[in-house]
Parts: C-alpha cells; structure tokens; sequence
C-alpha cells in the first residue's frame, strides 16, 4: 500500500514541507532511510542524520529548524514520536489479518461462552468459569485458569498463562510467555524447614496494561496483587506477591520488585531495576538501569545507583570515582616524600 507525503499528513495533522506526492510505502529508522520510506526525527542527538538519509520524508517536530538543505519532504508535527507510533499502529493493523472464531483443537470448558468477534486459537485452554469479553483474542497454547476474566479487546499471546481467579481488564496485552497468577514465594521456617504458605489472593491487571514476553506477576497471599490502569511491563520481571503498580508506569526489562512494595503513578523504571519488600515508592519517580531502591522514595525523585542516590549526585559521584586512581597516586607520593624528609 503507497500513500503520498501529503495523505499522511492530512491523517496525522502535519503540514508538508517539500514533495508532498512522494509516495511512501513503509517505515525505516533516519539513519537506515531509503526511497519509499518514511523516518522520524525525535531526538536530537539524531539530527545530523536528516542531511543525509535516503528516506523519502521524515516526520519532524513544528520547531525544528535545518541547518542546512534537507533533500528530503519533511512533515512537521506537534510530536513526531507520537506521531510515528500512532502510524506504525495503522499499518500494523493493515498487516495483521482480524483474527475472529475458535479454532478446532482448542478446549472450552462447559458453560464458557466465546462472544462472536472473539478469537480462540487451536490448543488454547479455556477453564471453568472463565469470562471471555467481546473482541478478546486468546491466542494458540495460551491457558485461561478456572474463573479468569478477560475483558473486552484484549490479547492473549501464545504460551501466556493465566491462573484461577485473576482478572484481566479491557484492552490489555499479554505477550507470550508471560505468567500470571503464579504462587508468590512464602515459606515460613519451621523446625529447620520451610512450610509453604498457601497463596489464596489474585492479581488484578487493570485497562490497558501491557505484560512483556517472560514477565511474571505473582498471585498476592491474600488480596490482589495490582497492576493498575495504563502500565506497561516489558519483558523479563518479575513481580511479587501483593505489590501494586500504579497508573501509566513503565517499567523496562528485568526489574524485580520484591513482596508488599507500592509503586506510585507515571514513574519510569529503567531496566534491572531491584526494589526491595514492604517499601512505598511515590509519584512521577524516575530510576536509572541498574539501580538498587532499599527503601521509600518520595515523589518527583530522580534517582541511580545502588544503593539509589537523587540523579545528579550520582553523576558528580562518577566523575569522583574515574579520578580515584590518581588521588591515590597523588596522596602516595606525598607520604613516600614526608617519610623521606623524616
């Protein structure tokens, strides 16, 4: 499918800069640009790369101004980032074929009734109890325990597993492999052993969160563990019995939060972030990768290290540690020298 520079824009509310009937036929990254393909320009730090790329447009913010000639048509937007992701989902959706039916091979347990835009893929396992919403799309080899709820438009990827009693909200995705519901990790110590304690509480995944590939999200000991509306999990966590995630929270790949922590509203976490038990982090925190968070951390806190300490003292602490050595060397020689003189 081609469309030209100036369909797109009027579709994302651009305005053309250059050829607007070039046409356009798929996407590549500014520095990989080729003729028919569109690029988008968000970070600067890419900016030299719009001088050069072969692509034949590249969406650019409404303020961005070339330093020199641009030999490609440029559609300027309020947010290219935005805007690229609102296009990459068009053409996903163009390429995906609409998935509706059961498939034969898969099971429904008796009584499960599958809405008629649903999709249940072949050896998908649907058990008793469960509630399938309209539109909801249950992928091959996917299990959906007893009395699971999956709400209406969301998609559960091959191999996800859902255990008994947890719910899943509108609009959520679910990737492969992704475990949801599993025991959390309680064992009390008894006469030189460990007896498990039995883990009878949910997880709740509100709307519009997203589950990456390999994450788990452990079943609370009583209660729910909450994933809440609007969070996104990449792949690869790992999180524990009765946490609560909250709104519009991103989380990049193997984090850990240990049991009982509370993360606040629209924070961001980078990825093999490890948080420790029975912790509150607030609202709008920011974390580097590999940061280690022994204990509460207020709102709006910029945070890297571990343990954690605020952004900016982390970063005079790097700059410290690279001139360790010749400290050293410096305060060497100097004892060496008042030895001597003694």
């Amino acid at each position: 499918m081609q469309l030209t520079a100036s369909q797109i824009a009027a579709v994302c509310g651009g305005v053309v800069e250059g050829d607007g009937e070039v046409l356009i036929s798929t996407f590549a990254k500014i520095e990989e640009g080729h003729p028919g393909a569109i690029s988008f320009l968000a970070n600067p730090k890419y900016a030299h790369y719009i001088y050069e790329t072969r692509s034949s447009a590249v969406l650019v913010s409404k303020t961005f101004e070339p330093e020199q000639k641009v030999g490609c048509t440029l559609i300027r937007v309020e947010d290219p980032y935005a805007t690229v992701a609102s296009l990459l989902e068009m053409a996903s959706k163009m390429m995906q074929p609409e998935k509706t039916g059961v498939e034969p091979q898969s099971f429904i347990a008796e009584g499960v009734e599958i809405p008629d835009d649903a999709y249940v893929g072949a050896f998908a396992y649907i058990a008793k109890g469960a509630v399938i919403g309209k539109g909801a799309k249950i992928y091959p080899n996917a299990y959906v325990g007893d009395n699971v709820t999956i709400g209406k438009d969301s998609v559960i990827y091959p191999g996800a597993k859902i255990y008994h009693n947890c719910v899943v909200g509108e609009r959520c995705v679910i990737h492969a492999g992704a475990v949801i519901g599993a025991d959390g990790f309680g064992f009390a110590p008894v006469d030189g052993h460990y007896n498990k304690i039995p883990q009878i509480g949910n997880v709740v995944l509100e709307d519009d969160v997203e589950i990456g590939a390999n994450t788990t999200v452990d079943r609370a000991t009583m209660g729910s563990t909450r994933i809440k509306r609007g969070s996104k999990l990449d792949n690869l966590i790992q999180v524990a019995h009765n946490c609560v995630v909250g709104e519009h929270t991103v989380m990049a790949a193997q984090s850990g939060i240990a049991g009982s922590t509370k993360i606040g509203s629209h924070c961001a976490i980078g990825g093999q972030v490890g948080f420790a038990g029975h912790i509150e982090v607030g609202d709008r925190v920011q974390i580097g990768a590999q940061s280690g968070i022994p204990g509460n951390v207020k709102s709006d806190s910029r945070l890297m290290g571990t343990p954690a300490v605020d952004a900016t003292k982390f970063a005079r602490q790097v700059v410290l540690l690279k001139n360790l050595q010749s400290l050293y060397d410096r305060v060497k020689k100097l004892e060496t020298e008042m030895m001597s003189a003694n």
